[in-house]
C-alpha cells in the first residue's frame, strides 16, 4: 500500500526492538523489497500490548495516515486463544504458534554461521540432540521456552562461552531455513504492502547428526 500524505498506510506493530531486528533479517532472506520497507512501517509497542496497538492504529486511521495494520505477538506461555481484543477495523493480529520469536532461531547451522564456528565444531548439534526436542517434534517445540537459551548466561552462552545474538542468528539464516510460520507472516506483510517479490525455495529439513 502506498503512503497517504507521506505516511505509511500499512503499519506493523511488534513487541520490542529485537523483534523488529529479527523480522528485518528474515525479510532480507525472503524478499529484499520487504526488508527495505519494514523500517519505515514498524512501531515498537514495548511489550505484549495489543490494546496499545489498537489505540495507536485508531489514531492513525482517524488522521488518514493508516488503513491496515498487523500486530505480531509472542504467545509466551498462553494456551491457544482467540485474537486479542479490542478489535479495530483494519487491524489484524498474528500470534506465533511457538512461545517466542526466538523459538524460530533454533537452527544449528545458522547459529554456527552467526558465530563463525569451524565446520567440524559439533557442540551445537550435541546440545540440540541432548537438550532440545527433535526438530520434527513440533508440539514439543511449541512449548519450549527458547528465549532463555539466548539470554545472558543462558544455555547457549554456557555451552559456547559467548553470547549468541538472536539478531545475528536471524541474519545468518537462509531462505530455506525459515520456518513455515515465519514465511507465512512475511508473505502476509508482502501482501499488505503490495509487494509481489519473494524468494522461492525448497526448504531443507534440519539435519542433526
Amino acid at each position: 500500500m502506498s503512503p497517504i500524505n507521506g505516511k505509511p498506510s500499512f503499519v506493523l506493530y511488534v513487541e520490542g526492538p529485537r523483534d523488529r531486528g529479527v523480522l528485518e533479517a528474515w525479510a532480507r532472506a525472503f524478499s529484499p523489497p520487504l526488508a527495505r520497507a519494514l523500517p519505515s512501517i514498524t512501531v515498537i509497542l514495548g511489550g505484549r500490548q495489543p490494546a496499545r496497538a489498537a489505540g495507536d492504529f485508531r489514531e492513525r486511521r482517524e488522521r488518514g495516515g493508516a488503513t491496515a495494520a498487523l500486530c505480531v505477538l509472542d504467545r509466551d506461555g498462553r494456551a491457544d486463544a482467540p485474537p486479542p481484543a479490542p478489535e479495530e477495523p483494519g487491524l489484524e493480529f498474528f500470534t506465533w504458534g511457538r512461545r517466542h520469536i526466538e523459538s524460530y532461531l533454533l537452527v544449528p547451522d545458522a547459529i554456527r554461521r552467526s558465530l563463525r564456528l569451524a565446520a567440524d565444531d559439533s557442540r551445537i548439534e550435541r546440545f540440540f540432540r541432548s537438550e532440545l526436542p527433535a526438530p520434527d517434534d513440533e508440539p514439543a517445540l511449541r512449548e519450549l521456552a527458547a528465549k532463555p537459551l539466548f539470554a545472558a548466561h543462558g544455555g547457549l552462552e554456557r555451552l559456547l562461552g559467548r553470547r549468541v545474538s538472536p539478531g545475528q542468528v536471524a541474519r545468518a539464516m537462509r531462505s530455506g531455513e525459515l520456518h513455515g510460520e515465519v514465511r507465512d507472516l512475511l508473505a502476509r506483510l508482502c501482501a499488505g504492502l503490495g509487494i509481489r517479490e519473494a524468494a522461492t525455495v525448497v526448504r531443507r529439513p534440519l539435519r542433526i547428526p
